[in-house]
């Protein structure tokens, strides 16, 4: 019952009343020249330095999904559940040049999204349209996960009702404030809540860390009774360690999420936000701060198993609801006050990223389907109002699919969004240092390597829940003749294949000599830095020049 946890729910309601205020205050935060303008509503008026941009990417990335799942699958099947930690930390050596191209040809051009830039860099409508589409698809039901956060904790917090609308009218709630406010401050919202957002979930697991192995008698108790519980298991790829069959499964997934990460609009949105080159470049060495705490995240799964913690019924009968595994360790360890502050933490931490998603795919449908398709003379004010509606439509449809579907579905439809997006790697972020790939090729590789993800992400079945089809990204390796128990993550392949037909593509269309457009892009313009002057997209320039490649 609620009341049982009523401490817990004014320390909870108390810091999200507190946010929310923040996020309508947020609108006058740092003076913007003109809210009526995608430049300031969608990327904060590009002039976030580097502490607002360290905050607010961290804030996107790690999420109150993050902060439930990732434990809750280190609770369910030991060591594979901590792929999340290396690819977080093997991601930014890669992308510190990758992101400060982007950033620099974008300042120069004013793109506020990776299809502007693709636009422009392969005179391809099609081809950006297709990028729009796959970042709107793929960022969907990551925004739909953030209320599996919330819902989790409200589910601790006896915030249940008897039917459908009673048990989900909070998570409604919330985010009609996260609407209004979003709609009112833009990208200035969830840039300024990161700060409280980030800052309580440091204190908050910090003193879990300290404090909890010693309650449950210390680290070697602790992997101890993860080991035993695993022991026992039925399940022959759980334990504390990686076997035979699940190293490939766990070293593709750790760098297919790895290079899927900074492809999600919002992730490149944070970035586009940064005022220079010189925040992104500090960002991409500090950022890793952040998967210090997600490794340590990570063990509260094993304090769950050590602490008994039992996880609270899921959707359908006689299923469980992992997600909720971190609120009831909190719940049964901490007092209730320290608790409610927990809570909020990943209750704000679902509202950060929510709202920095939903303005990332705003701005995609914006600039690379209305302005594009509908309304090509659309001025600056109406494009930040259209972005701004649009926020709003993409809040209710997550929203819907918490409703109307089981959580356990949109989980697995987050896993096909990260199969989804990585289809845009080649035009993308190898299209920031090569235009080699014809575009006719890049739009037929994204085609085989959606259409055979898609494929493979049906043959996966579980057998446990009963779904047959897209219950996972694991795929059998069996499925493609190898005598081996042993799976592969279905997007590492799925792009291999997108890369190999556009490179043999590319060379029969070179071959025969089709039209390849021409690039509007120069090379200086992946070095511009703040201060430098901007172009007009789609400007006339020198031939020779707009063809030369960029080194």
């Amino acid at each position: 019952m609620w009341r049982d946890h009523l401490t817990e729910i004014i320390v909870f309601t108390l810091l999200f009343l507190l946010v929310s205020a923040m996020g309508f205050v947020a609108a006058r935060w740092r003076a913007p020249r003109d809210m009526a303008h995608l430049d300031e509503w969608g990327l904060g008026g590009r002039s976030f330095g580097g502490w607002i941009t360290w905050f607010l990417v961290g804030g996107d990335l790690y999420t109150a999904y993050t902060f439930v799942a990732v434990p809750a699958l280190i609770f369910g099947a030991g060591a594979a559940g901590f792929f999340a930690v290396p690819y977080t930390i093997v991601i930014y050596p890669m992308v510190f040049l990758v992101l400060c191209r982007l950033w620099s040809v974008s300042h120069r051009h004013g793109f506020v999204t990776p299809a502007d830039f693709v636009r422009n860099r392969f005179d391809s409508p099609v081809l950006a349209l297709l990028v729009a589409i796959t970042g709107i698809v793929a960022t969907m039901p990551y925004i739909a996960l953030q209320l599996v956060g919330i819902e989790a904790v409200l589910k601790t917090m006896g915030v249940t009702g008897d039917t459908a609308l009673a048990r989900h009218l909070p998570i409604i709630i919330a985010f009609a404030i996260l609407a209004a406010y979003t709609y009112q401050s833009g990208l200035r919202a969830p840039a300024l809540i990161a700060f409280v957002k980030d800052t309580l979930i440091y204190i908050v697991i910090l003193v879990a860390v300290l404090y909890l192995p010693y309650k449950l008698g210390g680290w070697g108790s602790i992997f101890d009774a993860a080991d035993a519980k695993f022991s026992a298991s039925a399940a022959p790829n759980d334990g504390i360690l990686l076997n035979a069959n699940n190293q490939l499964q766990y070293v593709t997934l750790a760098f297919g999420s790895a290079l899927a990460l900074f492809l999600y609009p919002h992730s490149i949105t944070g970035v586009l936000a940064s005022r220079n080159r010189d925040v992104i470049k500090r960002n991409m060495s500090a950022l890793p701060a952040y998967s210090l705490l997600l490794g340590l995240i990570a063990l509260l799964g094993y304090m769950a198993i050590a602490a008994g913690v039992k996880p609270l019924p899921g959707a359908t009968a006689g299923s469980v609801d992992n997600n909720t595994v971190v609120p009831v360790l909190f719940d049964q360890q901490f007092p209730d006050w320290f608790a409610g502050v927990a809570y909020a933490a990943i209750g704000i931490g679902a509202l950060v990223p929510a709202a920095i998603m939903s303005i990332a795919a705003a701005n995609l449908f914006t600039r690379n389907i209305y302005k594009e398709y509908l309304k090509r003379d659309a001025t600056p004010a109406q494009e930040a109002n259209v972005s701004k509606i649009t926020s709003l439509v993409v809040k209710v449809g997550a929203v819907a699919c918490i409703v109307f579907l089981d959580p356990q579905f949109s989980i697995d439809l987050q896993l096909i969004g990260g199969v989804i997006i990585l289809q845009t790697l080649p035009a993308v972020a190898l299209g920031l240092y090569t235009r080699w790939f014809h575009r006719t090729a890049l739009i037929a590789g994204w085609a085989a390597g959606m259409a055979l993800g898609m494929w493979m992400l049906y043959q996966i079945g579980n057998p446990v829940t009963g779904k047959k089809h897209f219950a996972g990204s694991a795929f059998p390796l069996s499925e493609f003749g190898f005598d081996t128990k042993k799976t592969i993550y279905v997007g590492i392949v799925a792009v291999l294949v997108n890369l190999l037909v556009a490179a043999l593509l590319t060379l029969v269309l070179r071959a025969a000599k089709v039209n390849e457009g021409v690039d509007n892009t120069t090379p200086d313009d992946y070095f511009a830095d703040e201060g430098d002057p901007r172009v007009t997209p789609g400007t006339d320039r020198d031939a020779d020049s707009a063809r030369e490649p960029v080194a």
